[in-house]
């Protein structure tokens, strides 16, 4: 039992740690509040203290003039004017686009808007778009121009091509040949579209010739079409010149320039990758895709950006796929690529990874009919290795996705892709109406044709490649 004067010690003790605890309480919802003050939305919305550094961050890359959407968010009016669709575009996370789970894997120059973001914009539309205070609004980035990476050493024209009005889908070989003064080294090959609402994509090849073998890279036709004008490939090269002047042919070295929509040139850190060039070479687009065109003629302007390095590649990259046209007899696609109409059809394909590989970029690659796709890896020890995961597919955004860092696929692992197709009327992007039977057709690239491809871009793996980041590569932005 306490005495009074203890009793009276022990509540002062107990109303003292009360107090403490109040104090730290207090303290800790002012920290929180502190810390989650930059998730709160302001009173008031404005282009040039809220709209405008999203827009800048995450939008006028393409939204810009010389850039490849249809129209500019720069300024205040192209801002206002697109208030409402902007703000809906972001909602249904139609815009920015990245169709890429960034919960499955993270990627290198992933677009992703908070919710934050999405809200001030909403909230922005709502209140009719105020400007705010103009001493406010943050510089607009720079861009570079005629590229999507950076500033070009060199750009060499393709030759144009006029496309007629309501034409079909063209598939065109095409050569863009070069000199110079001596061999060199180039870092990055870039294919710009002239116009990228008709320029479908883009595979292309270096040809390298021995400087004697080879009198003139430039004589000869610069464009077959693959469909009317050859009767075969090797037809189609002599129209263009593509052998020596003694008949046999130069080296060749696959992939070196291509586009897709919404791809960007891959840039690695230094030592990665790269291209020799020789002094007379030329760039083989064995594939260019033209799409529909509307009821007026279209003129084509397509140009490739040389960016040169200053000695050749440490560790050059190398490339394989799975799936249609693939390289590998045990990656084709299972069951089958017959998609019958009023279907929703998964299918798979695999391959064992013959050697430890380090993997930089990949590339998932469906058509009109595609509803999702995901790719991974298995390991020997059972371990799942995440690569990336599309849930809704979109045909117009086909990103080259480049890691953070490069990631380690030991021998033995089996690599996996899944697509799904939808062949029904719900698919809005249906080629057909009412559905009708879609199927892989042997060397076509058709849009309403179907393809299931998955490319790997690697480097044959080395010790702490794990801890190499690849942040250098991608766009400026």
């Amino acid at each position: 039992m306490l005495n009074f004067k203890a009793r009276l010690k022990w509540v002062g003790m107990k109303q003292l740690v009360y107090s403490i605890g109040a104090l730290i309480l207090y303290f800790s919802f002012l920290v929180f509040q502190g810390c989650n003050h930059s998730d709160s939305i302001p009173a008031t919305v404005t282009f040039t203290e809220h709209v405008a550094p999203i827009l800048y961050s995450n939008c006028t890359i393409c939204h810009r003039p010389g850039g490849s959407a249809h129209f500019a968010l720069v300024t205040y009016d192209d801002a206002r004017k697109s208030a409402v669709s902007s703000a809906f575009a972001v909602r249904e996370q139609i815009m920015p686009p990245w169709p890429a789970d960034p919960h499955y894997t993270e990627f290198i120059g992933q677009r992703i808007l908070s919710e934050r973001d999405k809200k001030i914009l909403q909230k922005w539309a709502e209140e009719g778009a105020p400007e705010g205070p103009k001493d406010k609004l943050p510089p607009l980035p720079k861009y570079p121009m005629g590229s999507l990476v950076g500033t070009p050493d060199m750009s060499i024209p393709v030759q144009p091509y006029l496309l007629k009005a309501n034409s079909n889908d063209q598939f065109l070989l095409v050569k863009v040949p070069f000199e110079f003064p001596s061999d060199t080294f180039a870092s990055l090959i870039e294919f710009m579209p002239g116009n990228r609402n008709v320029v479908h994509h883009v595979n292309g090849d270096l040809v390298k010739y021995e400087y004697e073998k080879k009198a003139n890279v430039f004589a000869n036709l610069r464009i077959v079409n693959m469909e009317e004008d050859t009767a075969s490939l090797l037809h189609a090269f002599q129209k263009l010149g593509i052998p020596n002047d003694d008949g046999s042919y130069p080296m060749l070295r696959k992939s070196v320039v291509n586009y897709l929509p919404g791809a960007y040139g891959q840039r690695y850190p230094e030592g990665i990758g790269g291209y020799k060039l020789t002094r007379k070479g030329l760039f083989l687009l064995n594939d260019v895709h033209y799409g529909f065109t509307n009821k007026d003629d279209v003129l084509d302007s397509s140009y490739i950006n040389i960016f040169f390095s200053k000695g050749p590649p440490k560790r050059p990259v190398e490339e394989f796929q799975i799936g249609t046209l693939s390289s590998f007899g045990t990656a084709e696609v299972q069951p089958d690529m017959i998609i019958l109409p009023n279907t929703v059809k998964p299918v798979y394909c695999k391959y064992l990874i013959p050697e430890d590989i380090s993997v930089l970029t990949v590339n998932p690659h469906m058509h009109l009919l595609g509803k999702s796709f995901k790719a991974y890896a298995l390991t020997p020890a059972g371990d799942t290795i995440r690569l990336v995961s599309i849930p809704r597919w979109d045909f117009n955004w086909q990103y080259f996705y480049t890691f953070r860092k490069m990631v380690k696929i030991p021998k033995g692992s089996t690599m996996i892709a899944e697509g799904i197709y939808d062949n029904t009327r719900q698919n809005l992007n249906n080629p057909f109406s009412p559905p009708q039977l879609v199927q892989e057709i042997k060397g076509s690239m058709r849009a309403r044709d179907e393809m299931f491809q998955f490319i790997v871009t690697y480097v044959p793996y080395q010790e702490g490649d794990e801890n190499i980041s690849l942040e250098t590569s991608g766009p400026s932005r």
